[in-house]
């Protein structure tokens, strides 16, 4: 034996001795010790909490689940694992099938693809599943899909401005959508549980579980039908007239209800990305414009409201032109004398301004606020204008005179709309809605709306006057006679509005406007269009009153409201 063998003998008993003394001490460290960050550790590993997301409500029309106009539509999310798909040398290839199915930048997916050690990336969101299947059956190693859902507008542009739209991190961005996303989305879930080595679930150590609540379901007053009738009229006015914009809504005359309202140009719902901001504005309700002489009616039940004339009041009309305040005021025909009734019936600005005249400045001021005018109406839509209606403080000597004539002053549709509808509603103005009820996934109604009185600027006596007043508008010799609807009375007012420009008013650029409701000894409903720069014909009584025709009759007997041969003599 050699005499270093003991010394290597002794060597490698110590070493074992010592490395025995510092495992037992390790062993003693880790079962003794408290170790409570490790363990912590440890368990968060271990451990998952999962958000169980919300399924969005629905959106119908006012005759429920069966016309579904917003869902959600189930779709996948194709994403990759790197660290996988860099491997190899057909990453080009790979990138090339899937842009080309994918409509996605080669150089964009051959860059995700190469992201290695990362373990995540995403190639597109929201792909249809036939199209995720075509992509899944090309056996891809690393590629994965992940489950999604999206907001689907079945019936795409229809109704794009009431529904809105759903952003792409899940909030109402525009329309219902927005306004009611507190309960259209609804609230997510969470799940807590732990899992083994491998990643997978230990059911018996499943913790918290708070099931997700589903968003609430939407029904609106509209009824698609009506609106069906109203975008189809646009469509053509907008064809005919060569228009830069259409827009018109239909009021239930006792209630507020809106039954349609719709706007042109418009956009495809699905592919709201894309669509330019000004096809998005919703403007019978964001679009403030001059009304022109469908501002009078309002200005002559004011007058009669006061008694400061009656329909038989005469007044001279200067023969068409009018100077005061050292201002020329000018009627579209030349009249020598007209009565109250008759002026309305003709239009002439010279004897509305004079009887504006009879009211002062701070009466006409206030019963045009009390019309609705220079005010939010409170509709539950985002983008409602206030309009312009400066107080009479600040008027100067003429405003009067144009105010009620529709000049220096703007109004949205709506506004107008509202206003017409308190004369066909015995002088009630009604708060508009657009939503009937909100109720729960479970169906709990949660709210349900119920017509709301704003105002009651005229009444009943001087209501029933000016139906009839306006009655004779649509009559033969008034302005309004294209909005005539066979087997009913109509009641109405045409208005041709310039545009205002820089220094003025533009002699070329009009809006074009007709506001009314039917049948006049009993209204149901009121229709108001409006006609952005017709050409060439620009005035509401050749562009807009026979748009008012083709909307109105069909929805009046749609309605099943009883029809009306002749109007009640009144001796006007």
């Amino acid at each position: 034996m050699s005499s270093k063998a003991p010394y290597r003998v002794f060597a490698s008993g110590t070493a074992l001795l010592l490395a025995v003394t510092g495992l037992g001490f390790r062993l003693a460290f880790l079962h003794l010790g408290s170790h409570e960050e490790t363990r912590a550790r440890f368990t968060r590993s271990r451990s998952y909490e999962r958000k169980i997301l919300a399924g969005r409500g629905a959106i119908y029309d006012r005759n429920g689940n069966g016309n579904v106009l917003a869902m959600n539509l189930g779709v996948k999310d194709i994403c990759i694992d790197p660290s996988i798909t860099s491997q190899g040398e057909s990453v080009i290839k790979t990138a090339c099938t899937l842009s080309a199915l994918l409509d996605v930048p080669t150089d964009e997916v051959v860059v995700r693809m190469k992201q290695a050690p990362r373990r995540f990336a995403s190639i597109k969101r929201s792909v249809p599943n036939e199209l995720a299947d075509e992509v899944a059956a090309l056996g891809i190693k690393g590629l994965f899909f992940k489950d999604a859902t999206i907001r689907h507008y079945p019936q795409k542009d229809f109704l794009c401005h009431v529904l809105g739209f759903v952003n792409d991190v899940g909030s109402g961005s525009a329309g219902v959508e927005q306004q009611h996303d507190r309960y259209l989305r609804g609230s997510p879930g969470i799940m807590e549980g732990r899992v083994n080595a491998k990643r997978e679930e230990l059911y018996i150590k499943r913790g918290r579980h708070v099931p997700a609540l589903e968003g609430a379901n939407v029904t609106l007053t509209i009824d698609q039908n009506i609106q069906y009738i109203v975008e189809k009229a646009l469509d053509e006015v907008m064809l005919e007239h060569r228009a830069e914009g259409a827009w018109a809504v239909v009021q239930r005359v006792s209630t507020g209800e809106i039954l349609a309202l719709a706007n042109r140009p418009g956009f495809d719902l699905n592919e709201f990305r894309h669509a330019p901001d000004m096809a998005k504005l919703n403007r019978a309700i964001g679009y403030v414009f001059e009304p022109g002489s469908t501002m009078k009616p309002m200005v002559i039940a004011a007058a009669l409201e006061e008694k400061t004339v009656t329909p038989e009041t005469m007044f001279d009309c200067e023969n068409g032109a009018w100077m005061y305040c050292r201002r020329i005021l000018h009627d579209y025909h030349p009249y020598s004398r007209l009565s109250v009734a008759d002026g309305l019936k003709k239009s002439s600005n010279i004897l509305t301004a004079k009887v504006a005249l009879t009211l002062g400045d701070e009466g006409l001021d206030r019963h045009l606020r009390a019309f609705g005018f220079g005010r939010k109406l409170g509709f539950d839509m985002p983008g409602e204008e206030q309009g312009i209606l400066a107080p009479a403080k600040r008027w100067s000597g003429i405003s009067a005179t144009r105010i009620c004539i529709g000049q220096g002053v703007a109004v949205t549709a709506l506004q107008m709309l509202g206003a017409v509808c308190a004369i066909a509603n015995d002088g009630f103005l009604m708060k508009p809605y657009i939503v009937r009820e909100v109720r729960s996934g479970t169906g709990e109604v949660m709210h349900h709306y119920e017509p709301e009185v704003v105002s009651r600027p005229i009444s009943i006596e001087t209501a029933t006057t000016m139906r009839y007043l306006m009655g004779r508008i649509t009559q033969s010799g008034g302005t309004g006679r294209r909005a005539q609807v066979e087997g009913y009375t109509v009641a109405g007012k045409t208005g041709t509005a310039q545009k205002a420009v820089a220094g003025g008013y533009s002699s070329t650029e009009h809006v074009a406007s007709f506001v009314g409701f039917l049948p006049v000894d009993q209204p149901e409903i009121g229709v108001i269009v409006v006609v952005d720069n017709p050409q060439p014909l620009h005035t509401g009584g050749r562009v807009a009153a026979p748009v008012f025709s083709k909307i109105a009759g069909p929805a009046i007997r749609y309605l099943n409201v009883p029809g009306t041969d002749s109007m009640l003599a009144q001796g006007y």
